[in-house]
């Protein structure tokens, strides 16, 4: 009986977490996703895979993961990001759009 219940609980949180990979994000979500970093945040920052930023205080999409989890962003792309560097327009998105913006930053992570 304790076996079945081990197995019901791993199946239980390995399809919770299936929505958090990349690869099981919606496509359509990722491209708008790409679509608003490109109209917002491609002036100064990197936004793609290999591209390098056009300012010299942003930071390289493709490497937040690397100083926490992308996630954590949702809150502050909700409410208004503000950044370590003073010229930063703060820009405030809606629910829909923060989970897109997530959806395409979760895509190009370099691990």
């Amino acid at each position: 009986m304790q076996k079945y219940s081990l197995i019901w609980w791993i199946i239980v949180a390995v399809f919770l977490m299936a929505p958090l990979h990349p690869a099981n994000a919606d496509p359509g979500a990722i491209e708008q996703g790409r679509d608003l970093v490109v109209q917002n945040c491609s002036s100064c920052h990197a936004i793609g895979k290999t591209d390098s930023n056009a300012h010299p205080d942003a930071v390289a999409f493709r490497d937040l993961s690397k100083q926490y989890p992308v996630e954590q962003l949702e809150e502050a792309l909700a409410e208004g990001i503000l950044s370590g560097h003073p010229d930063m327009p703060v820009r405030e998105f809606e629910a829909e759009q923060v989970g897109q913006i997530i959806a395409y930053l979760k895509s190009i992570q370099i691990e």
